[in-house]
C-alpha cells in the first residue's frame, strides 16, 4: 500500500514526465513552448493574408483539379530541407499547396521569410498559391508578431467556385470558443466541397499515443460540425501518417516533410476525391 505522502511524491514526479511525453510528439522545445503566443489574441484578426497582398483568397478550380498538402517543414537557419524543390513536383492541374503547420522550427524572421521566398517561387512558376497553417513551433518564443507582420492571420477562409478551404489555428493544441463559433457560422455559407487544414492531429496511431487536441469537447464539437459537410481534414504535428474516415470525412495526418520529404496530392472530380502520397 502506498502512503499518502509517497503517493503525492509520485504524482508530483509524474507531472513533468507526462508534460514531456505530451510535447514529445513534435520535437518540442519546452522553453519555446512556454514562451509562445495566445490563441484568443490571434483570433482578433482573421482573413488577412499579408504576404499574398490579398490575392488568391478567391480561386478558380472548376469541378476537377488537384492540390498538394504537406506538413512540418521546420525551416531552420534559412535551410528549407528541400522544400525549395517542391515546385519541380507540381503539375498543371494543381490548384494550390497547403503546409499544415510548423512551417518553421521556431518562428524566426529569416525562416518565415524563407518560406515566403519559396511560396513566391511556386507562384511565379505555376501561378498558384501556397497557404501556410500556423503550428506550435511557429509561435515559439512569442514569435506570433513576426507571423502576423509577414504572413497575416492564422485563421482564414479561401473560396473557389466549387470549394471552400478553412485554415484553422491549433498551435496551442486547442481551437477556442471564438474560433469554433466563427467556423460554425462560416460553414453555413461554404461551397459544396469543404476542406479543412489545421496543424494538430485529431487521431492517433496506437492506443499508447497521446491525443493532441487537449479539450475532447472541442474535438467532439468540430467533428460534429464536419460530419456530412466536410470532404477532408488535413493535419500534421505527430510526424506520422494516419488516415481515418468518420462521418463521411477523411481525416488525413501527414508525416513530416523535414525528414521524410513526404507530400500528398489530392485529386478532386465530380465523382469524389482520391489521394496519393509521394516523396520528393
Amino acid at each position: 500500500m502506498v502512503t499518502p505522502r509517497y503517493a503525492g511524491a509520485r504524482r508530483a514526479a509524474l507531472i513533468p514526465f507526462l508534460f514531456t511525453l505530451l510535447l514529445g510528439a513534435c520535437g518540442v522545445d519546452i522553453l519555446g513552448f512556454l514562451v509562445s503566443g495566445d490563441l484568443e489574441e490571434r483570433q482578433d484578426e482573421r482573413n488577412n493574408l499579408v504576404f499574398l497582398d490579398g490575392r488568391f483568397q478567391t480561386l478558380n478550380t472548376g469541378d476537377s483539379y488537384s492540390f498538394v498538402v504537406l506538413s512540418d517543414t521546420h525551416i531552420e537557419g534559412g535551410g528549407a530541407f528541400g522544400l525549395e524543390r517542391l515546385a519541380e513536383a507540381l503539375r498543371e492541374e494543381d490548384a494550390f499547396v497547403v503546409i499544415t503547420g510548423d512551417v518553421t522550427q521556431s518562428g524566426e524572421r529569416r525562416d518565415v521569410n524563407r518560406f515566403i521566398e519559396i511560396a513566391r517561387d511556386i507562384e511565379a512558376a505555376w501561378g498558384i498559391p501556397c497557404y501556410p497553417v500556423l503550428g506550435n513551433h511557429d509561435v515559439y518564443f512569442n514569435h506570433w508578431p513576426v507571423w502576423k507582420e509577414l504572413i497575416g492571420s492564422s485563421t482564414y477562409r479561401v473560396d473557389s467556385d466549387t470549394a471552400t478551404l478553412f485554415i484553422l489555428d491549433t498551435a496551442n493544441a486547442s481551437l477556442g470558443a471564438s474560433q469554433l463559433s466563427w467556423f460554425e457560422a462560416e460553414l453555413e455559407s461554404a461551397k459544396p466541397r469543404v476542406f479543412v487544414f489545421t496543424h494538430v492531429n485529431f487521431f492517433v496511431e496506437h492506443p499508447g499515443d497521446l491525443q493532441q487536441i487537449t479539450d475532447v469537447r472541442e474535438r467532439a464539437r468540430i467533428m460534429a460540425l464536419l460530419s456530412g459537410r466536410c470532404d477532408a481534414l488535413f493535419s500534421g504535428h505527430v510526424h506520422k501518417r494516419i488516415v481515418k474516415n468518420l462521418g463521411g470525412v477523411q481525416y488525413i495526418t501527414i508525416e513530416d516533410f523535414r525528414d521524410n520529404k513526404t507530400y500528398c496530392r489530392v485529386t478532386v472530380s465530380p465523382q469524389g476525391l482520391s489521394w496519393e502520397f509521394f516523396q520528393l
